[in-house]
């Protein structure tokens, strides 16, 4: 059996990619890299981050969050991943096997996600219909809370709400569909789909927005710089936090992409053309949110600044509102949740095909067989936690923790790891110098092991600090302790776990000689 699974580790490169699939094309990969950073969290965070933290003059900060950290640990993925030319736990384990636990500590924070994004593109996809003859009445946030969700007091119920049950069974039946067709005929023939059809749509309903009276008043809220706010570090710590969310990097989405690709792609010049094109959607959902609130402060007869929101409430309380209120408002709605839909299916498939790429490698599974062994236990904790009328404070909780406190704190010591511990910058950055249009150097090494750890460390120990002096969303303990502190860390505990669990040889030496073919 040892012999049989070094021999199958040991295959010629062609035969390694070939069984795993690959992306026919640098373009392909492209679309795939922005459709996983292009989500929800582009269209419902940035806007409200950028008012909150200095408007126009959040800018400056943002890209310089973007030129010194996010780009950088980009890199510093695809150099793993398409070194490698595995998953995140086997490109680590290639790299060093101590650095193994890292990849699967990066998987399971995937699962997670995957488990309750699925339900959030289920909400989307309702409102997409329900915008038709705008359902939800002359009462969005009541409909939302209480017809829609039926959401129950703090706690845990068994109490399934059916128009969410359906519609997230249809969402998982659609994401593994797509998952079992392949990389290139499931995730890349759905990027260049979808890319094109998100941004025209959601290009359509800025230009919409823009047309709405009051549209001004929104934009100039948005924009008007405080220039004194650049002197707060708060305002540069939500500047790095929200690049690193936005990119998608940090927890094994770009590594395993990025083992997708053809060994003679220049994957710098792709980084820097999935950054700005993932920058440039955040500006224009920006423009497009902030003048459609414009329209309903306007409406409503109060200041813009009085009905801005994110997250859930901008999404499923105040657009409604204003489909409600605006002149072909059945239309904007369409756009706006469609594209919802279509940004975080791209984004799910990604987050999902980190735990199917990393099962497979680790016990040598068909692709087909991989996607059941993850999608369907997936599909089934999503259904029981987050389809029942308790689903909604679950997800909150949930998806705090597993940001603030998995992401991130992956992230940071991945980045010492590579850095500090492990010194493998050097190597890397020789990896994606051969065929690069931007070269790396002592620069790059710099910002990877010591300016983004310090940076994002800053942003993690904050939200620490205040978590544990204010307990997040005046949540019961047991709650946060459960779904919260629990989550983040029984992934770290299973990632151990699954690292023990040896299955298939790992033979750096090999992977490093045929990566140089």
């Amino acid at each position: 059996m040892a012999s049989a699974e070094h021999s199958s580790s040991a295959a010629a490169p062609g035969q390694q990619e070939a069984r795993r699939g690959a992306f026919s094309s640098r373009k392909v990969f492209i679309l795939a890299a922005i459709g996983s950073a292009v989500g929800l969290g582009n269209i419902w965070r940035f806007p409200y981050v950028a008012y909150e933290n200095g408007g126009g003059a959040f800018v400056i900060p943002y890209l310089i969050a973007l030129l010194t950290a996010g780009l950088p640990f980009l890199f510093l993925d695809y150099a793993i991943g398409h070194k490698h030319r595995g998953s995140a736990p086997l490109s680590m384990a290639r790299e060093s096997r101590k650095a193994e636990p890292l990849g699967w500590w990066q998987v399971g924070i995937c699962f997670v996600i995957a488990v309750y994004y699925a339900v959030i593109i289920a909400y989307a996809a309702r409102y997409t219909f329900f915008s038709i003859d705008k359902a939800w009445g002359a009462d969005p946030e009541g409909f939302f809370f209480g017809e829609f969700l039926q959401t129950s007091e703090p706690g845990v119920t068994l109490d399934f709400v059916a128009g969410v049950l359906i519609a997230l069974l249809i969402v998982w039946a659609a994401v593994l569909l797509i998952m079992g067709l392949g990389v290139q005929k499931g995730i890349g023939a759905t990027s260049v789909v979808f890319i094109p059809l998100l941004v025209l749509a959601f290009g359509f309903l800025v230009v919409r927005a823009l047309f709405l009276p009051g549209a001004a008043e929104g934009l100039d809220t948005l924009f008007s710089p405080d220039w004194a706010s650049l002197r707060d570090a708060s305002v540069w710590a939500a500047a790095f936090g929200q690049i690193f969310f936005s990119l998608s990097i940090g927890f094994g989405i770009m590594i395993t992409y990025a083992s997708y690709v053809g060994r003679r792609t220049d994957m710098t010049g792709s980084g820097l053309v999935v950054g700005f094109a993932n920058s440039g959607f955040e500006l224009l959902a920006g423009i497009g949110v902030f003048a459609a609130l414009g329209f309903m402060a306007q409406s409503s007869g109060v200041a813009v600044d009085e009905v801005v929101a994110d997250g859930i409430g901008l999404a499923f309380v105040a657009f409604p509102a204003i489909i409600s209120e605006a002149a072909g408002g059945s239309l904007i709605g369409v756009l706006f949740f469609g594209s919802l839909v279509i940004a975080g299916l791209t984004s799910l498939v990604s987050v999902l095909e980190v735990v199917v790429s990393a099962v497979r490698d680790k016990f040598d599974l068909k692709r087909v067989t991989a996607v059941l062994v993850v999608g369907v236990p997936a599909m089934v904790v999503s259904v029981l936690l987050f389809s029942t009328t308790s689903g909604l404070l679950v997800l909150d909780i949930v998806d705090y923790f597993v940001n603030q406190f998995g992401i991130l704190l992956v992230a940071v010591v991945t980045m010492v790891v590579m850095g500090v511990g492990l010194k493998a910058l050097p190597g890397l950055a020789a990896h994606l110098n051969r065929h690069g249009s931007v070269k790396l150097g002592r620069t790059w090494m710099l910002l990877v092991a010591v300016v983004a750890p310090l940076a994002l460390g800053y942003v993690l120990v904050r939200a620490f600090i205040d978590t544990l002096d204010e307990p997040y969303g005046g949540y019961p303990a047991w709650m946060l302790n459960v779904f919260g502190w629990g989550t983040a860390g029984l992934v770290l505990v299973v990632a151990l776990v699954i690292t023990v669990t040896r299955r298939k040889a790992v033979t750096p030496e090999h992977d490093r000689e045929g990566a140089d073919r």
